[in-house]
């Protein structure tokens, strides 16, 4: 490869690729003066030039113009630089041209392997720019294939893995599926960015109402905290900025279709949508949806509540394996002892 078949080779690269050109000729640069010192064992202080345009490359021997010269390799005279250029002076850098006859050949085998060192560089830091902006948001996947117990996953511009406790147990991975994941986090790495994306995270199913509600995209309604067990049952506590606009309501949408989209997206998971209130009494009574409440009787110090529920409610307000209750407490922050009448009746006499 010649130098003018490099330039239009890197043109073409920069631009399919949407990399800084001037990163990549500085680092041409950069490495040729590298190659040339290391060609011709020289310890003079050298630039090289490559033309944008042309690709002509041109080597400099870089000399400080002084009063006495003791290193020529360094240094030139005042007397002698003022015959290349009158306006140098004491101080001053000359150029001198240096570039040896066969240097096209050393610099067409030392550009090829700096060049695609530096594009993998420059891609490799696109490719962060473009996901740390996407971290804690939504991204499309299709998913490759299984290696072990993780699922390699194409996004876009690059591939990622989805790790086993970043999967619902619910899912079934499939080579060509399309997969909706959060982005948890976008790290700097050696071998370029890794990015941890989830289908298990609280901001998965925050961001699916996003896309599905206006409401909630458009500020009207507020999503006030998630509570989940992935691929089971989430809860999730929306209160309305607009007292004409029914928050609950939003998120389920007509006929239920929002919040069906979301199921569907979750692969059947269940959603409890629940009225926030700042009333932690009123708050823990929706949470534990939808099991009917008697009463609610809090300790703001202890940030506990007990609640009294119908007997024939007490094993639906609790959930299977208590999962309804534990989702209750994570949504509100409080702990949450649940009784029946029953057993409230008979904690009261034994008081008594």
């Amino acid at each position: 490869m010649n130098t003018a078949e490099l330039i239009e080779a890197l043109n073409q690269i920069v631009k399919e690729k949407g990399i800084d050109k001037e990163r990549i000729f500085k680092a041409l640069e950069s490495a040729l003066v590298t190659a040339y010192k290391k060609n011709y064992g020289t310890s003079q202080n050298v630039k090289v030039t490559v033309n944008r345009e042309t690709g002509d490359i041109h080597v400099y021997a870089q000399k400080e113009v002084v009063e006495d010269v003791y290193d020529n390799l360094l240094e030139i005279s005042l007397e002698d630089a003022k015959s290349i250029n009158i306006r140098y002076n004491i101080g001053d850098i000359v150029d001198i041209e240096v570039t040896p006859k066969d240097f096209g050949r050393v610099a067409a085998q030392t550009a090829k392997q700096r060049v695609v060192q530096e594009i993998r560089e420059a891609e490799r830091e696109i490719i962060y720019e473009n996901f740390i902006e996407k971290e804690n948001d939504l991204i499309t996947g299709i998913v490759q294939k299984k290696e072990k117990q993780n699922v390699l996953v194409d996004i876009g511009p690059t591939e990622t893995l989805l790790a086993p406790s970043e999967q619902m147990p619910n899912e079934e991975y499939n080579h060509g599926d399309r997969l909706k994941l959060y982005v948890v986090e976008v790290k700097k790495t050696s071998k370029g960015p890794n990015i941890v994306v989830s289908r298990t995270h609280p901001g998965l199913v925050k961001r699916l109402f996003e896309l599905e509600v206006p409401e909630i995209y458009d500020g009207i309604v507020e999503i006030k905290s998630i509570s989940r067990e992935a691929g089971s049952r989430t809860k999730i506590a929306v209160h309305s900025k607009d007292k004409n606009v029914d928050a609950t309501g939003a998120c389920v949408g007509p006929k239920g279709i929002r919040v069906q989209n979301v199921v569907n997206e979750l692969k059947g998971e269940k959603i409890d949508i629940v009225k926030w209130s700042k009333d932690p009494g009123e708050f823990i009574a929706n949470a534990l949806s939808p099991a009917k409440v008697i009463s609610v009787e809090v300790d703001e110090e202890q940030r506990s509540a007990k609640v009294i529920v119908p007997d024939y409610q007490l094993s639906l307000a609790i959930g299977k394996e208590g999962q309804n209750a534990r989702l209750a407490a994570k949504l509100t922050g409080w702990k949450i002892d649940i009784k029946s009448e029953s057993q409230a009746a008979e904690l009261k006499e034994k008081d008594q």
